[in-house]
């Protein structure tokens, strides 16, 4: 069998012209596992990357007899430096030095330019070096590439990864690549990423890297019941020294036009015919490619006071920090419901949210308004959990009524459970070969065909954005777009039914 090669998008892979790992249980996934961070130096890598690679070595989903970890980036360091880095990074404790210091030793680090033969050359004499010495020949070789770079780089680095450092066993295994959001500026950008590294690699090989909790209300879960849906991710920190890197992006690339369109695209997506993850997919095209367009009005953006202090950030810079913006899918399921995408930095709280707010009950006898509206709430980070909120009965003999929540908390009721970073969850996906959260090139286009027409006219400075106080809730302009969008606070008061 010949050996793979597979790209995932932070959600999963493609292969060009070769066969691979991909719904085909002949292929083994025993044998030697080598994970290579591109970008190892950089923030990202040692705040995120390598610390996911580090609970999967805990928990034992990475076995030190079969996996080796490669560093590549252009910065010189040697093996100990690059692990000093990573140090300050991984989980603290006395009963955790074995294992940090375990895990420390599995990584080796290559120094190399992202657009020359010769570094990849070297990085793929180190991996094989590995592959020999742990007896590949008794199973397959499996080669991992995280590109925890700019996407202005993916191409080139792939091209190198293509010509100089794919797997070379002749009893299977494969090459997969895992590639960063943002994908791209905007639907012409993200086409021709696509289309370059689509020359390289087909599709099952590519990984860019998002269940189903609505059965119970799935009689609700439509337009009759539902007032609105928001999705919210805010942050309770600026760019903090990256701010020259965000300004060329933005909130709604950097978030909203991945992150918080997965999860719509979750929430509103049909049943799938199974869970497999083309069904799945398949279901998610079809909710992105009901999108209307968006409407002026149903915008707001905004930048905190302060973000062009940041030296790396030009004076000028109309860059969004915060954006709320309303979705509408014209389908028969969900046709006039609002969809509300809000993400911002330096807000007053930390949070990523799915708020799915349910309409005032006709004949309202016991004057439940005042209250709020019942909401069902999936709180994704931090402290997971699931519940609704509801107006009830208090108890005692005065007919008052209040709302209350019914609450799951993951980490109260799962006690002892490891709760997994979206990050671990990825890597692993991506070893397995599991396609299911990652994003396939028509979603992707169908995502970027919503939001380029209001990027542009962001980046030609035909969309301001508006000043906010950091540790605020943004610009009161969005409070106001939510409240005509119909949304309503929930204020959690009593009131006296007379």
């Amino acid at each position: 069998m010949a050996a793979s090669g597979e790209w995932h998008c932070e959600k999963r892979p493609f292969s060009k012209n070769e066969s691979f790992a991909r719904d085909n249980e002949n292929v083994p996934e025993t044998g030697c596992l080598s994970i290579i961070v591109l970008g190892a130096s950089g923030d990202l890598a040692k705040k995120k990357t390598f610390p996911a690679l580090f609970n999967l070595y805990r928990q034992g989903f990475l076995q030190s007899n079969e996996v080796h970890i490669f560093g590549y980036s252009r910065t010189k360091l040697s093996d100990d430096d690059l692990r000093d880095r990573i140090r300050g990074y991984l989980p603290q404790g006395k009963e955790l030095t074995n294992d940090v210091s375990d895990f420390l030793q599995l990584i080796k680090y290559v120094s190399g330019s992202y657009d020359a033969p010769e570094g990849f050359q070297e990085l793929d004499k180190a991996i094989s070096e590995h592959e020999i010495s742990k007896n590949s020949t008794e199973g397959s070789s499996r080669r991992l590439f995280y590109l925890a770079l700019p996407p202005s780089v993916y191409p080139q680095v792939c091209k190198m990864i293509k010509s100089y450092c794919m797997n070379k066993s002749d009893l299977g295994g494969w090459t997969r690549i895992v590639v960063e959001k943002p994908f791209g500026k905007d639907l012409a950008s993200a086409e021709e990423l696509s289309s370059q590294i689509g020359e390289l690699f087909d599709e099952p090989q590519i990984y860019l890297g998002a269940s189903f909790c609505k059965s119970l209300l799935l009689p609700l879960w439509n337009r009759d019941n539902i007032a609105n849906v928001q999705i919210v991710f805010r942050e309770d920190f600026g760019t903090e020294g990256r701010g020259g890197y965000f300004d060329q992006y933005g909130i709604i690339r950097d978030i909203i036009q991945n992150h918080l369109l997965q999860v719509l695209c979750l929430v509103a997506m049909e049943k799938p015919v199974s869970l497999k993850p083309e069904h799945i997919r398949d279901e998610k095209v079809k909710v992105l490619q009901s999108v209307v367009p968006i409407k002026d009005e149903e915008v707001v953006l905004g930048q905190y006071q302060g973000y062009k202090d940041d030296p790396t950030v030009p004076n000028d810079s109309n860059t969004p920090t915060f954006a709320t913006v309303i979705l509408h899918i014209h389908n028969e399921r969900w046709e006039g419901v609002p969809f509300i995408l809000k993400a911002g930095k330096a807000l007053n709280s930390r949070k990523a949210e799915i708020r799915v707010q349910f309409k005032d009950v006709p004949g309202d006898i016991f004057k439940c308004q005042k209250q709020g509206r019942n909401e069902f709430v999936i709180r994704l980070q931090p402290s997971e959990a699931i519940y609704m909120k509801l107006t009830v009965k208090q108890p005692g003999l005065e007919m008052s009524v209040v709302q209350s929540e019914l609450d799951l908390s993951y980490r109260q009721r799962y006690q002892g459970v490891v709760i997994p970073e979206a990050y671990e969850r990825l890597i692993l996906d991506t070893i397995k070969g599991d396609q299911q959260h990652f994003v396939r090139r028509d979603e992707l286009k169908a995502a970027w065909e919503i939001f380029t027409p209001l990027l542009h006219r962001i980046d030609q400075g035909e969309f301001k954005s508006l000043p906010y106080k950091p540790g605020s809730r943004g610009p009161v302009e969005a409070d106001e777009l939510l409240e005509r969008a119909g949304y309503v606070q929930t204020h959690g008061f009593e009131i006296t039914v007379q």
